[in-house]
């Protein structure tokens, strides 16, 4: 079978699992996806047990256009800006639901909004236009758990929870989609992620607002602690201590960097982008290799924002 009637043959067989209500591995360009069919309700309670994530945190609709993205929520003239400007991306907007929208209540967490985005991943757009309808698909791993970025990690996740994982090679980003919401006009960043916070200030041309941790989680990815290994987490480290593993950045390491356990460099270049990509990878590799996960300082710029509040978020208290 050639590879183009093999990925017809995986596209064909997860378009049937989701009209079924069953769950598919869906690659994106961020991360892997867990999704299912969003008008389901059964499907989506499948998503919420298979996570085991808390019924309060919404998911994110994926769809193929903006146009689709229209019969589910209201776009204000900022939201609509944002959308022509980075949809297919890595971009989620939380926008008031359309009283008719086809979409389980389970989805929203009971709130009146409706977290969306267009993917840029090929096999994602071509998942989407063949089921016909929004796919809820967040990120493939158990709730908490350090993200997916290839299929193996799914697959390590869930076994066979899910009906089948299209396998498309490593995700481009590595990291989730920037979410931004709306408090009348005024653009509130909500995640950091794979557009950065600059980007969206340019085009909307002027300052987003940040959101301080609420008391009631209104989009996915706000939970304190998120994104951890098994290993508990130090930021910024200078040093390593006995018995830690490493990971760092850039050329530049610790002088006793060699009594690490296990160390791997997310960007030996210093390249933020490369960072990003490697990072849930990193993070799954050392993990339970020590008993801490030294992490070397990020910058926090750029993409090195998104990359720190993963980070930070691993090393909550859980």
């Amino acid at each position: 079978m050639s590879n183009s009637d093999s990925r017809q043959a995986g596209l064909f067989a997860a378009t049937k699992a989701l009209a079924a209500g069953e769950l598919v591995g869906m690659p994106t360009e961020t991360v892997y996806g867990l999704a299912g069919d969003a008008a389901n309700g059964q499907a989506i309670a499948r998503i919420f047990a298979a996570k085991g994530r808390p019924r309060f945190n919404p998911l994110i609709v994926h769809l193929g256009s903006i146009e689709e993205a229209q019969k589910i929520v209201v776009f204000s003239a900022s939201a609509r800006r944002l959308a022509e400007a980075f949809w297919p991306g890595p971009l989620s907007l939380v926008l008031p639901k359309r009283r008719l929208a086809r979409i389980a209540e389970l989805v929203t967490a009971g709130l009146e909004t409706v977290a969306v985005r267009v993917p840029a991943h090929p096999v994602a757009l071509d998942l989407i236009g063949a089921f016909g309808g929004p796919v809820a698909a967040p990120s493939a791993n158990r709730s908490g758990h350090v993200s997916p970025t290839t299929a193996t990690h799914v697959a390590a996740e869930f076994g066979d929870a899910v009906a089948c994982i299209l396998d498309a090679g490593q995700c481009r980003v590595g990291l989730e989609s920037t979410i931004v919401g709306f408090a009348g006009d005024e653009a509130v960043l909500l995640r950091s992620g794979g557009i950065t916070r600059q980007a969206v200030e340019e085009v909307l041309g002027r300052r987003l607002a940040s959101s301080d941790e609420p008391l009631k989680v209104t989009a996915p990815g706000m939970l304190a602690s998120h994104y951890a290994p098994k290993s508990s987490v130090r930021l910024r480290a200078t040093q390593v201590r006995p018995g830690e593993a490493l990971i760092s950045f850039g050329a530049v390491l610790p002088d006793n960097a060699g009594a690490a356990v296990a160390t791997i460099n997310l960007s030996p270049s210093g390249d933020l982008a490369e960072a990003a990509a490697n990072l849930f990878s990193a993070l799954r590799a050392v993990d339970e290799k020590a008993p801490t996960i030294a992490v070397m300082p990020i910058p926090d710029e750029g993409l090195g924002e998104a990359i720190n509040d993963r980070l930070k978020r691993a090393a909550a208290p859980r």
